[in-house]
């Protein structure tokens, strides 16, 4: 019996430096893109740039956040179907094959990425992991949905699914188990069925929609894309899990770390850059003397902050900075500003707000500062992402987001302050609030205090569903809240908005 000397080692191995090695040479950079539909089972290897990296992952949140806020509205599938079109072809379009559109390759390219970007993102933790899988799947199932039954059928040839085409013999055999599912003798006869384990298609199972014996589930060939759909869940599920586990590999990517952290805490509420040009309202006396009359138009933060500076005289620095931003976002200018700020700081001498105040206002609007701060025109909005993780307040601190911020009891009685007293919308903010869904409060609240006036939007023509997506913006609130509340005044044309 011959024993190889393993001390030894082999000299055919030796100096090899597998870190060098392993990725050297990838076994493909381009890959080919023949359907719509992808699994997503081989990760990309091309080179994509840092810019790209980022921009197209964070294209694909907005698109997973807005099919998680459907999912809470409960949408059904055609009507989020409806609702996502017009977001889907801005941000992550996908032409089928018969489009013959000459962008397929680029689009498809972005889809792949940004999947994998985002599963990167997203396997840190159980509930992150299993967010994405859920939304991941009501996006394909969505694409699914609209897929032409030839280019269907041709990705799902593909898959080398494990499955066993139910034979004559046994479907002669349950010829009246069959009939019971398809709902119809003849069409039983005709039908094509496949042969699965049960645990496979558990969402038929739970709709009485096969028929089960000795373990396996019988499934119509029309429910041939719940399989598939399960298929695609289960294999995402696995993906996830050996993803978490090859993370901790990456911490040593300075690049890669900061950028997949800060897509991992977006998954609240997509980030959105906002400048003073973006929420331009047409017809809007944006000026120091009406921020009073405005601030009906308000989110519950701005609200807030408003109150507490009306009572007190008197901000803390990030209850300043947070409202600052917001008037500068909705298009008050720095004189203005400068005005709204000394009339409202009334207890204060000329002389100490001059010294104590007056600056930080101009260094906010880029007035003064560093080259880069002037060049940018200085700090944007803050957004709802940036104001529920980021300074949260301490005592005496107004700034924040009153939904995250306020416990329940406070909560309540300063949305009753306002007005809301509706007790199925205050049990909904509730229930929101201790889900952890924030901005969906804000926007439940939002759609109370206009259900009227989005209705007349609606039957009028002037704003579609996807105009009215979710809002994830303080200064996209005030500006759908004072177009909405102006329906009668403003210019039709003014009042679209782009989805």
């Amino acid at each position: 019996m011959l024993r190889q000397d393993f001390s030894r080692g082999d000299p055919k191995r030796r100096n090899i430096d597998y870190r060098k090695t392993q990725f050297a040479e990838p076994t493909f950079k381009e890959i080919e893109y023949p359907h719509r539909l992808n699994l997503y089972e081989l990760p990309p290897t091309a080179d994509i740039t840092l810019e790209q990296f980022e921009q197209w992952a964070i294209d694909r949140l907005r698109i997973l956040a807005e099919l998680e806020a459907c999912s809470f509205r409960n949408k059904s599938l055609p009507e989020t179907a409806e609702h996502m079109k017009p977001l889907l072809e801005k941000y992550l379009p996908l032409d089928t094959n018969t489009s013959n559109s000459t962008k397929l390759a680029a689009e498809r390219q972005k889809d792949h990425y940004s999947h994998f970007i985002l599963r990167l993102a997203f396997s840190s933790t159980e509930d992150l992991r299993r967010r994405f899988s859920r939304v991941e799947t009501t996006l394909f199932r969505l694409r699914m949905s609209e897929e032409s039954m030839r280019e269907r059928n041709a990705f799902v040839q593909t898959l080398n699914l494990d499955c066993e085409l139910v034979s004559d013999e046994e479907r002669t055999k349950y010829k009246d188990e069959l009939a019971a599912i398809s709902g119809a003798k003849k069409a039983t006869e005709e039908e094509i069925w496949y042969k699965v384990e049960w645990d496979r298609v558990p969402e038929l199972v739970e709709g009485r929609r096969v028929f089960l014996k000795a373990g396996k589930a019988y499934v119509p060939s029309k429910e041939q894309a719940s399989m598939v759909v399960a298929e695609f869940t289960k294999r995402l599920d696995r993906s996830l899990e050996m993803t978490a586990r090859a993370l901790p590999r990456l911490d040593e990517d300075d690049r890669l770390s900061p950028i997949l952290d800060h897509l991992s805490k977006n998954f609240i509420t997509p980030d959105v850059s906002y400048g003073s040009g973006t929420s331009s309202v047409p017809g809007a006396d944006i000026s120091a003397r009406n921020i009073d009359a405005l601030s009906s138009q308000f989110p519950l933060c701005m609200q807030h902050l408003h109150r507490s500076l009306r009572r007190d005289g008197h901000l803390k620095h990030y209850g300043r900075l947070q409202y600052t931003l917001f008037l500068k976002g909705m298009g008050l200018n720095l004189e203005e500003c400068l005005v709204f700020w000394r009339s409202s700081f009334h207890k204060f001498t000329d002389d100490t707000f001059n010294k104590e105040y007056r600056y930080n206002i101009r260094h906010a609007y880029g007035d003064v500062g560093g080259d880069s701060n002037r060049r940018g025109g200085g700090y944007g909005p803050f957004s709802c992402q940036k104001i529920l993780t980021e300074h949260p307040p301490g005592p005496g601190d107004s700034h924040g987001c009153p939904y995250r911020h306020f416990n329940l009891e406070n909560l309540t009685a300063l949305l009753q302050s306002t007005g809301i007293t509706d007790r199925s919308v205050l049990q909904g903010v509730k229930e929101d609030k201790e889900s952890q869904k924030f901005h969906m409060a804000c926007n439940r609240v939002f759609e109370y205090v206009h259900k009227n006036e989005i209705k007349r939007a609606k039957d009028e023509g002037v704003m579609t569903s996807a105009q009215l997506e979710t809002i994830v913006h303080p200064n996209e609130y005030f500006k759908r809240s004072y177009l909405l509340k102006n329906l009668g005044k403003v210019n039709s044309e003014d009042v679209k908005m782009e989805g």
